[in-house]
């Protein structure tokens, strides 16, 4: 079979509150995603960038959600546009953008898979909804928004909720979490590796019960990786830093785990903002990590 690759970039920003984030994708594909991954696939696609343009912030009236209207617009194209690439058959990989992408990405996975799995890997929930959010930003709430939880204009992207069950959800790496949050962790039952997880059974355990869990529960299963889910000190170009998080050399062994088990059916890497990086080092820590992803072998 021939293997296929589709990149798609999602420059949004409208998700939060600090600038920069759009030009994540542009960052990316600078520390060299293609020629990277060239020697893993067959065919490589870059669709370019979803256009997102330059809108004012508006704060919703009703919700206090800051750009909702805005965010389910963008989040829409790139749910039609997934769908296209998934069904081409060519593998889906998007770059954010802040983490409010997540809504159109699966929006345009799901819809061709049972039971799709999700490992959300990331400092925080990304649970919040109008209700629970300290901020209003709609990048808090991609996860909640996936499983049903929000404003309509959100969960009804596709035409159809949920995306994915709450029992099909594995977070890993958090280490910031709000506590409506919490509750809804709690009374969902969604499955979390936290960092005292990490740190006490180590991450080829968290992984191995990671791939075991979806491989009998899910059907194909979506990576969104959040590079605030590293430590600022592997990973500094980020809007909401929280150190104490997973090292590079971790997720490389995440990586190349999922990898070696062939579950991955579609990725997403977001919340790389040049603005506030070194040298785009976190850009090309993103590349290096999808290159273990993908199935880069040092032998």
């Amino acid at each position: 079979m021939t293997r296929k690759l589709s990149i798609i970039g999602m420059p949004m920003d409208l998700g939060q509150m600090r600038r920069g984030v759009d030009m994540g994708p542009s960052a990316i594909r600078y520390a060299g995603i293609n020629e990277r991954l060239k020697p893993l696939f067959d065919e490589i696609h870059d669709w370019g960038d979803i256009p997102v343009g330059r809108p004012e912030v508006v704060i919703d009236k009703e919700s206090n959600l800051r750009n909702l209207d805005l965010v389910a617009e963008k989040s829409t194209l790139l749910a039609e546009k997934v769908d296209e690439v998934v069904q081409s058959g060519a593998f889906p990989l998007v770059l954010g953008g802040d983490h409010s992408i997540a809504i159109g990405t699966l929006a345009g996975v799901s819809k061709h898979y049972k039971d799709l799995g999700v490992i959300w890997y990331d400092a925080h929930g990304d649970l919040n909804t109008a209700e629970t959010s300290p901020s209003g930003n709609i990048h808090g709430m991609p996860l909640a928004v996936s499983i049903g939880l929000g404003h309509p204009l959100l969960t009804e992207i596709g035409g159809y909720n949920p995306k994915v069950k709450p029992e099909n959800i594995i977070i890993i790496g958090a280490r910031s979490l709000d506590d409506g949050e919490k509750e809804l962790i709690k009374e969902k039952g969604i499955k979390v590796y936290t960092m005292h997880e990490i740190d006490r059974l180590g991450m080829a355990k968290v992984m191995e019960e990671t791939i075991t869990y979806l491989k009998a529960n899910t059907d194909g299963v979506h990576l969104s990786l959040d590079l605030d889910g590293l430590d600022p000190s592997d990973a500094p170009g980020v809007g909401t830093p929280v150190i104490g998080g997973i090292s590079y050399r971790e997720s490389h062994l995440a990586m190349e785990m999922l990898e070696e088990a062939g579950i991955i059916t579609s990725a997403e890497f977001v919340e790389v903002n040049p603005i506030l990086d070194e040298k785009n080092k976190t850009a090309i820590c993103a590349v290096e990590l999808m290159g273990s992803l993908f199935g880069e072998k040092l032998l």
